[in-house]
């Protein structure tokens, strides 16, 4: 087998995109019944923005680079805030919901994510709405009691320079205790010390100082009204006092849905009101987004046994065994589909016995056969796959007779083109 280009890049297959292609029909759903529009932002970032951002550590180990000064986006915070400032999203009215399907990448992982963000707007409804479409879509997808949602709050600027002088008051006399990679991340990033997950390293963080012993007037009045929301709603959480944001811009308080028994995250939530000013904007633009995690979804359902309904169910299926027969069929399939009967065609010559195998594999109701007789002839052989039958059909009355067996109203008439509007 070759290599991939990366160890961390990986293929999606048929069977994957099964999984995939219903959860986008899934959350789809759920973000045009809240108003949301699909946005798809460039896959590229100026690296000057993402060090910016993300701070120049955290691009040198987490961002792949190419060529141009430009690095792929690890998430849409910067690619959908850049759109909403440069492209006139700001006029229209507020707030704007928006939302995103596409592959995300760093070093360590390649993953799709569905993304959702409301832009210009703070007030902690917005931020339970969020969190209420992640829990009611799980549990709509059979996946309730196997997740656990984990709130905690996000210090302001103010707050948090007072909690960190105390965390690192709580770790002076402990500092015997604590690795070099733990000694870094108090001397640098302080708030990450909590986060580290060995045995010891968690008792510590456990008895370390409260975030929420930290919020004053207006970070506990915003924390209080989410609860409530979220308490109304009756969405199950546990506050953790050990969760802390990934990225310096977040703000008000953050959430992850993760799974039982496990570290694995399934969907990730904050605000991010600071961004836009970090960026290059003038002023705040409160937003709040969400991410829910592709692959961690698609492993569980597989992983609770949860199959896919087959909605592409093939009604005929034209078999050939000649040159001639090959010209025929074809034109026969194109025919079916514009009758919207769901048809496929064998125009390749292996044996009958492939081929049936194959329509079989295709759950096909009817297999028309034409060979080197039949096709002189115009006479086919017609073979219903349920009951075991054949029956001798003229070529000219093929189509009517199955559309007759599979009865008019089990027709296929879906078409994309009809949702064009001329004016």
């Amino acid at each position: 087998m070759h290599e991939n280009i990366s160890p961390v890049l990986k293929d999606y297959l048929p069977d994957d995109h099964k999984y995939f292609t219903f959860l986008k029909k899934v959350f789809r759903h759920e973000f045009r019944k809240n108003w949301f529009r699909r946005i798809s932002t460039v896959y590229l970032e100026n690296t000057s923005m993402q060090e910016k951002v993300f701070g120049e550590k955290f691009v040198n180990d987490n961002i792949l680079s190419v060529e141009w000064n430009t690095g792929l986006r690890i998430n849409s915070n910067i690619g959908v805030l850049n759109a909403y400032l440069n492209w006139e999203l700001m006029d229209e009215i507020q707030p704007v919901h928006l939302y995103h399907i596409w592959k995300f990448f760093n070093k360590k992982q390649e993953n799709y994510y569905i993304w959702g963000d409301i832009i210009w707007e703070s007030d902690s409804i917005l931020d339970s709405m969020l969190i209420y479409m992640t829990y009611s879509t799980l549990n709509k997808i059979w996946l309730e009691n196997t997740f656990n949602i984990k709130l905690n709050v996000v210090l302001n600027k103010k707050e948090l320079d007072s909690y960190i002088q105390d965390l690192r008051d709580f770790y002076e006399n402990k500092k015997h205790l604590l690795s070099q990679e733990w000694l870094d991340y108090l001397a640098n990033d302080p708030l990450k010390i909590l986060s580290l997950e060995t045995e010891n390293e968690k008792i510590l963080a456990q008895e370390a100082p409260k975030m929420m012993s930290y919020i004053k007037k207006d970070s506990k009045e915003y924390f209080s009204k989410l609860i409530a929301y979220l308490d109304m709603l009756k969405v199950p959480y546990n506050i953790d006092n050990l969760l802390v944001p990934e990225f310096s811009y977040a703000s008000h308080s953050m959430w992850y849905f993760l799974k039982n028994d496990s570290s694995k995250k399934i969907s990730k939530w904050c605000r991010y009101n600071y961004l836009s000013k970090i960026m290059w904007h003038n002023k705040e633009v409160w937003a709040v987004w969400f991410c829910v995690n592709v692959d961690t979804l698609i492993s569980m359902l597989k992983e609770n046994n949860m199959k896919i309904k087959n909605k592409d169910e093939l009604d005929l299926y034209f078999i050939q065994l000649w040159d001639e027969a090959k010209k025929i069929v074809f034109n026969l399939s194109l025919e079916a589909r514009e009758k919207w009967i769901k048809t496929m065609v064998s125009l390749w010559t292996p044996s009958m016995k492939e081929q049936i195998l194959k329509a079989q594999r295709a759950w096909a109701k009817f297999i028309v056969i034409c060979g080197i007789m039949e096709a002189k002839n115009n006479v086919f052989q017609v073979r219903n796959m349920a009951k075991g039958t054949q029956e001798e059909v003229k070529k000219d009355d093929i189509l009517d007779y199955i559309i007759n067996k599979i009865g008019p109203e089990n027709l296929d008439f879906y078409c994309p083109a009809r949702d064009l509007i001329i004016e």
